[in-house]
């Protein structure tokens, strides 16, 4: 711990952290903060947002409340403070009442500065009761995009905070996030009840980082290529969980050290492959998007992408993975032509019709056996592909009716809620020393248990089998065996580790028949989708703007010029053609061939050499891009440019 309390941002930034300076923006940020306006700060992937809560949260008096989505981020965060000496906690769904209570006293009456709370634990009576007595001086809304409607991540929770804001008068507000385009920046202001607001936005081009963009006619080929071709740690990132599996053990096969990573995997297994993957022991980690949240690993050198993502924001999240410790990285996203349809038939998928989503709900209420009126509050075991077998219902439209009843506020569905293993003594010492006498094979187990966890025997206490496990020299299955054996002698209370993903039910069962989704709301919601995935169509077949500047522009951005790295401007090097060039070359060709095409031969010869190159150049790119063909008479054929 220091030895005197820093005062200035800039010893708070040096003694806690270390860091002799601030990143751009960073300071801007903290000093609106501390002037106490309402901020919005904009800093792309690996930019540093927390960062600019933190600091200001030290300097100011009281505590920091934090609203953050996602349970692994919140213990992350928590972990690095408490390393720091900094005093943090967070409130999880994961936790019983009385491990919430118990934060939420020790938060009010201790030097604690950081409070970590998910969305959907503000309204609960418990947060509600204690609330005026934890002196919040910031509120800091990570992930801030969930609280719009039309942003690509909506979470109905995150509506809960402007109510937050009224019992919070004179707290000034902070709300980071890494991707936003300018409606849903506005958004945020409204949905926050942002007073006299600064809005800070961070550059969004990563001078480090290539984009590229290619069709392909088998995708392992090019990922195996892309490999060779860069060596250092890689992310491949698939659609499906089967598609993990499958691409990593063909990447084994030829040798290189791959694993795979989807949220059906255990807590434990996710672990072990994530720490092997940053510890560099594997080299490549194939998975779903359920992975790389929170993980700053800094020197990873190619993110490549097997499908297209569904929006620009995904993407560029995911893409931006790569290379943040600054050195040259690649973002290689991968299409077949099906992709792309595929992509244009998500809306209606995604949204799939009112009665198909009451049908699900119906199904879901019997399948969890609620009675109506009842069930608000709970959280219950919930295995999807049980539940899609035993009412025959179709996969993807469940799942994404059950997306659709979480944005409505119904449920909150949550596929990696794993409820930890909890354990307490029953019983008093005298028996306990009884019972030790009687069967001395599970004297170690008790022993330990006493050792490692204090409390135990007063409260009901989060305990890891594993841990135990490694202690004793033992297996897991044979500790969870003697944990149980305990149990039914009734020594103790043992609930051992939920893995099914749990479902909460947020308001109490409507007859079906009177579970309301307003189609306006839902027909709106398609058609930003619609949007989103126009805007990544665009991205993915558009040839002739760098690819920064499409993202910079989405978001916003208009500062940033050509990169110079990504396909697009490599393309453009080597051709030596200039935009206005290409584009003029292009119009020329599409003019002269018409709907009927032109002979090629013709079109060339009454054109000096060195433009015949040029049209040349245009010519290849176009048909390597298919956008024009080439009979075997030599006949050109171009496709007419869509306007811009």
């Amino acid at each position: 711990m220091p030895h005197h309390q820093p005062h200035t941002i800039q010893e708070i930034l040096r003694n806690y952290w270390g860091y002799s300076a601030f990143r751009p923006l960073q300071e801007d940020i903290i000093n609106a903060v501390l002037a106490g306006h309402d901020t919005l700060a904009l800093l792309p992937t690996g930019g540093g947002k927390s960062i600019c809560y933190q600091v200001p949260a030290l300097a100011l008096p009281g505590l920091c409340l934090v609203v953050s989505p996602l349970i692994a981020l919140m213990k992350d965060q928590v972990e690095a403070l408490r390393r720091r000496n900094i005093t943090a906690f967070a409130i999880t769904a994961a936790q019983t009442r009385k491990e919430s209570e118990q934060i939420l006293v020790t938060a009010g009456n201790s030097n604690c500065k950081f409070l970590y709370v998910s969305p959907e634990r503000l309204h609960t009576r418990l947060f509600q009761e204690y609330l005026p007595g934890l002196g919040i001086g910031l509120l800091a809304v990570d992930e801030a995009h969930c609280i719009s409607q039309w942003g690509y991540d909506f979470r109905p929770a995150y509506l809960q905070i402007a109510a937050l804001r009224e019992q919070l008068s004179g707290v000034p507000v902070l709300a980071v996030t890494a991707s936003a385009t300018p409606e849903v920046q506005q958004d945020i202001c409204k949905q926050l009840l942002f007073r006299n607001e600064q809005v800070f936005q961070g550059s969004f081009l990563r001078s480090n980082l290539s984009f590229s963009v290619f069709r392909v006619d088998s995708k392992i080929t090019k990922i195996r290529q892309v490999l060779r071709n860069v060596q250092g740690s890689a992310i491949v990132y698939c659609r499906s969980r089967r598609q993990t599996q499958e691409v990593a053990r063909l990447l084994q096969l030829e040798g290189t050290s791959a694993d795979f990573y989807h949220a059906g995997l255990t807590s434990e297994q996710r672990s072990e492959k994530q720490e092997a993957w940053i510890r560099n022991n594997t080299r490549v980690m194939v998975c779903t998007n359920a992975f790389g949240m929170g993980i700053d690993k800094p020197d990873v050198r190619v993110v490549l992408h097997h499908d297209v993502p569904d929006c620009l924001e995904n993407y560029y999240q995911e893409a931006g993975r790569a290379g943040r410790d600054g050195q040259k990285s690649y973002a290689v996203l991968l299409y077949e032509p099906g992709d792309l349809l595929e992509l244009e038939q998500l809306p209606d998928l995604r949204y799939p019709p009112l009665a198909e989503v009451k049908k699900v709900f119906q199904c879901l209420m019997n399948f969890l056996q609620v009675p109506a009126g009842s069930g608000a509050g709970t959280w219950m075991e919930f295995d999807i592909t049980e539940f899609i077998l035993r009412f025959q219902l179709p996969f993807s439209t469940t799942v994404y009716a059950l997306q659709l009843l979480e944005q409505e506020g119904w449920i909150n569905y949550a596929t990696q809620l794993f409820l930890p293993p909890r354990l307490q003594f029953t019983t008093n010492r005298e028996t306990l020393e009884a019972f030790e006498a009687a069967r001395p094979d599970l004297e170690p187990v008790m022993k330990s248990l006493l050792r490692t966890y204090g409390g135990i025997f007063d409260h009901d206490t989060i305990i890891s089998e594993l841990q135990l496990a490694r202690q004793l020299g033992m297996n897991k299955p044979d500790v969870v065996q003697v944990l149980v054996q305990m149990h039914q002698a009734g020594l103790v209370q043992y609930t051992p580790q939920k893995e099914k993903p749990q479902l909460l039910l947020l308001e109490d069962r409507p007859a079906s028949a009177d579970l309301f989704i307003p189609p306006e709301r839902r027909e709106q919601r398609r058609q930003q989708l619609v949007q989103r995935v126009k805007v990544m169509r665009d991205y993915v077949t558009g040839e002739q703007t760098c690819r920064s500047v499409t993202i910079a522009r989405y978001f916003g951005d208009r500062q940033v010029e050509n990169c110079g790295l990504c396909d697009v401007c490599l393309f453009r090097k080597k051709s030596s053609l200039t935009e206005t060039e290409y584009n003029s070359i292009r119009q020329m060709l599409t003019d002269a061939a018409g709907a009927a095409g032109v002979p090629l031969k013709q079109l060339l010869d009454s054109t000096g050499t060195k433009r015949r190159e040029k049209i040349m150049q245009v010519i290849h790119h176009l048909v390597a891009e298919e956008k024009a063909s080439l009979t075997s008479e030599g006949r050109l054929f171009v496709e007419p440019q869509e306007p811009s």
